[in-house]
């Protein structure tokens, strides 16, 4: 009896160990070199198929609604452009050859993180750079779109973002894979700066293949009186994911606030988190996840940190499981001074029959009562987001709904 204890015991620390940590990837299976594509000179010129994909991801070949654009198809950099006064819009191979771009370019994220994070340096492919200058409102979003369409490509591109003083940036970003992919591997390595009293949204959509292995590494940083909304949408079948965005609190007032939106799909394996350290008077921060199993592995992570007096965090993580798989919720506070004020809420759990119940009693099929009860639980309010990008999340879920049902 002993033994079997034993070897379930081992057993269960060998599952935990794999859905905290996510799958090793072997980088050699994966070819660098791309095809190079020529530049457009508009979205007009995406073909009906390239155009319907990023659609998905919340990217519009029309521009209608958008500040600027930037497209990357495999490993080219096709399209970027800004359409407003007081935005820049630039690939990034472009953008090192200014002067003023080396003061970001690897000053948060470390290169020697893990070896997706130095494969993002040595086998660099693109990515982009937007800034908004000081002063600028750049209320409609700018659309980034990093598209994977070559079979069993590494796709390695590293993004800067900057919202200078005093200014308001929103940009989503879309990442979508050829409806002919079987396999491929993103690595994604991006770098947040919020400046004294500015403003950035940032919101990422994930529409992968289900043979995708994905792996973004980010860091952020937000001044006095900054604001950094940083939400994060991944309800398509993925293979394996592998996230941890951090950001610093470094002035007095500065707000970080994060939202992810997760479903995990027969096979997928998300292990997907946030991590906010307050280190300046007066921070808040705000870590806020949903996640549904649908038949997948999911590691939803938060950990907030304070070291001042004063400081306000909560941390709030809920699973629901719809059709068996795994939930792991792994909140952390680390309180490190007296006065500050941390809170958590961690919950995973099934529908209440109950509720099912009720609504079938207004007049709804069990379905539609099940579909109803998904949809709301995936309702976030995300505050400080312009229409235009909350109906993106919205149409994401009201999509992503029938499918998971």
């Amino acid at each position: 009896m002993h033994d079997i204890d034993e070897k379930t015991r081992k057993a269960q620390e060998a599952k935990e160990k794999k859905a905290a940590y996510g799958q090793d990837i072997d980088l050699e299976t994966y070819c660098v070199e791309g095809e190079c594509i020529e530049p457009l000179s508009g979205l007009g010129q995406l073909t009906q198929e390239d155009r319907s994909m990023m659609l998905k991801a919340g990217v519009d070949a029309s521009e209608q609604d958008r500040s600027g654009s930037y497209i990357q198809k495999d490993t080219s950099a096709i399209y970027a452009t800004s359409l407003m006064d007081g935005l820049e819009v630039l690939p990034i191979k472009d953008a090192l050859k200014l002067d003023w771009v080396n003061e970001y370019y690897w000053k948060l994220a470390d290169v020697g993180q893990d070896k997706y994070t130095a494969r993002a340096y040595t086998d660099l492919h693109n990515g982009y750079v937007i800034r908004s200058l000081p002063g600028a409102r750049v209320t409609f979003p700018v659309q980034a779109c990093l598209y994977l369409h070559q079979d069993a490509l590494s796709q390695n591109v590293h993004n800067i973002i900057i919202a200078s003083e005093d200014s308001e940036l929103h940009v989503i970003t879309g990442c979508v894979s050829g409806a002919h992919v079987i396999k491929g591997l993103h690595v994604g390595v991006s770098e947040f700066f919020v400046k004294k009293n500015a403003k950035l949204s940032f919101t990422m959509i994930h529409h992968w293949a289900q043979g995708m292995l994905v792996r973004p590494r980010s860091v952020g940083v937000v001044e006095e009186g900054g604001l950094f909304l940083n939400n994060y949408v991944c309800m398509k079948p993925v293979k394996s994911l592998q996230m941890y965005p951090a950001t610093r609190l470094i002035g007095k007032g500065a707000v970080a606030r994060f939202y992810s939106l997760l479903v995990g799909h027969p096979g997928s394996e998300l292990d997907v988190g946030g991590r906010i350290l307050l280190n300046a008077p007066q921070t808040r921060a705000e870590i806020i996840a949903r996640a549904i199993s649908n038949g997948g592995t999911i590691v939803s992570r938060g950990h907030l940190a304070g070291d001042i007096p004063g400081i306000k965090a909560h941390l709030e993580c809920r699973g629901l499981i719809l059709n068996g798989g795994d939930i792991l919720a792994i909140p952390e506070l680390h309180g490190k001074a007296e006065g500050v004020d941390m809170s958590h809420e961690a919950a995973v759990g099934k529908i209440n029959q109950d509720e099912i119940l009720y609504l079938m009693s207004r007049g709804l099929s069990e379905d539609e009562a099940t579909a109803t009860i998904v949809r709301g639980f995936m309702s976030v309010d995300i505050p400080g987001l312009p229409p235009d990008l909350k109906n993106q999340i919205d149409t994401a879920v009201a999509r992503t709904n029938q499918e998971v049902m």
